[in-house]
């Protein structure tokens, strides 16, 4: 079975973080991650392909924003909250706080229509 990367604590760049939750997807992820708890990459409601939220979910990974836990066919996604407080203190609230009081779903539009005109 392929070894999934996970940057050590020290290892967590601040560019790669903030690059990682620069998009609507990947930010709607860490959200419901955060509001549910660790979830499966197929109990995310997103309108896009498997392949695309597969991508999504290994830039999260290898930004060192959720670990990725393999249980047979499913990988399980949790936040690295600790992790994060750690090297950068309230970031990831500070996100989590201003998306939740963004429009609900605001940037899925354009991936809806995207979706359809391919699909």
């Amino acid at each position: 079975m392929k070894q999934l990367h996970h940057p050590d604590r020290n290892d967590i760049q601040l560019a790669s973080v903030l690059y990682a939750l620069s998009d609507p997807v990947r930010l709607y992820v860490v959200s419901e991650i955060r509001k549910h708890g660790a979830q499966a990459c197929n109990c995310f409601k997103v309108p896009i392909a498997k392949s695309t939220l597969t991508h999504h979910s290994r830039t999260l990974r290898e930004a060192g924003v959720v670990y990725t836990q393999v249980q047979g066919t499913q990988r399980i996604l949790s936040l690295r909250t600790e992790d994060l407080d750690e090297r950068f203190p309230g970031l990831l609230d500070s996100v989590l706080k201003a998306y939740e009081m963004s429009e609900p779903g605001e940037g899925f539009g354009e991936q809806e229509q995207v979706a359809e005109e391919q699909g």
